[in-house]
């Protein structure tokens, strides 16, 4: 019952938070001193041409008209225009981007496979190896592995992404020739093409984030290694092995969880920098060739969709605290 409490809490401030969010995007990009409708208005752009092009938008209304007409979009569809000429977009409808001729929605749909096949793929690598090499630092406290541990986070944390990526295109796509870069095979149509192809992006993604997750793991492992529950679990004989996992680590990962699930909710929004390096058209190459076209209906609706993976992210970082440690469900 704490349980199926704390969730509906949680269900209800991330509807809650979603829907600031909303407005406060809403109202930025719709105070802009850029009249969108210019680019769709055509040369000459007459003052009743420019109108009417306005009237088709909705732009022609109240600000709180508009607003609520997007949120209804979102739930049930929306209707652009009017006759012959009306365009439809189907719900959940976060606009409709008349410079490509596609609802949103559809656009994200096209895209967002490429930015979430980059950002799992890399966000579990990144965790499994930032997790165990963290673990086994701490159990080596003190010795070569340590420190070699330790240096290599350095060296991971002080590298620019650019420059990580395109030395990885260097050396193993161009040099050796042994790895592809600059191209995207669905997984719906070669699995393991899919997989070989985002190799590099996943390893670049993963070198650079898990030195970070290795340093929180080891922080928080020696910590936990010197609590009394843990010298208490080693004197009744209880196997190192299980003291490490059972024990130790399931309450070193609570911090390393909530890490986790911000870093994968805002990569999930445009891995921006690891697309345009490898030439992928995903989430953020979309975002940024928006923003240079003045698009604006697809930068509110990417940037809508972006905030609603962090916050679904942060909701099952939630639940996942109420599993490793239950008083959190208790006490939320």
């Amino acid at each position: 019952m704490a349980t199926a409490s704390y969730l509906v809490r949680r269900v209800v401030s991330a509807l809650i938070v979603l829907l600031l969010i909303a407005a406060l995007t809403f109202l930025v990009f719709h105070l802009l001193p850029t009249d969108i409708t210019q680019a769709s208005c055509g040369k000459p752009c007459t003052p009743e041409r420019q109108a009417a092009v306005r009237h088709f938008y909705g732009y022609d209304q109240s600000m709180v008209v508009q607003f609520g007409e997007f949120q209804k979009g979102i739930v049930t569809g929306r209707t652009f225009g009017s006759g012959a000429a009306a365009v439809q977009c189907d719900a959940p409808c976060f606009g409709y981007s008349f410079r490509l001729h596609e609802p949103v929605t559809t656009l994200i749909g096209q895209y967002f496979p490429v930015t979430a096949s980059i950002a799992i793929g890399a966000a579990l690598l990144w965790l499994f190896l930032g997790v165990l090499t963290g673990v086994v630092s701490a159990l080596r406290r003190g010795t070569w592995v340590d420190r070699l541990a330790t240096a290599s986070t350095v060296v991971g944390v002080s590298a620019p992404p650019y420059l990580v990526g395109l030395v990885g295109i260097y050396l193993f796509g161009f040099r050796l020739n042994i790895l592809p870069v600059g191209t995207y095979v669905p997984l719906t149509e070669d699995p393991v093409g899919w997989a070989w192809h985002l190799v590099l992006p996943w390893c670049v993604l993963a070198v650079l984030s898990a030195a970070v997750y290795t340093r929180i793991t080891r922080a928080q492992m020696l910590e936990v290694l010197d609590e009394s529950f843990v010298r208490t679990a080693r004197a009744k004989g209880i196997r190192e092995g299980r003291v490490v996992t059972r024990h130790a680590l399931r309450n070193a990962l609570l911090p390393v969880v909530t890490l986790f699930g911000l870093d994968l909710g805002s990569l999930l929004g445009g891995a921006v920098i690891t697309e345009k390096i490898f030439s992928m058209q995903g989430l953020g190459s979309l975002l940024i060739d928006a923003v240079n076209q003045l698009d604006l209906p697809v930068v509110l609706g990417v940037t809508l969709f972006s905030a609603f993976l962090i916050v679904v992210a942060n909701l099952l970082v939630d639940l996942a605290y109420s599993r490793l440690d239950p008083r959190v469900s208790r006490n939320g």
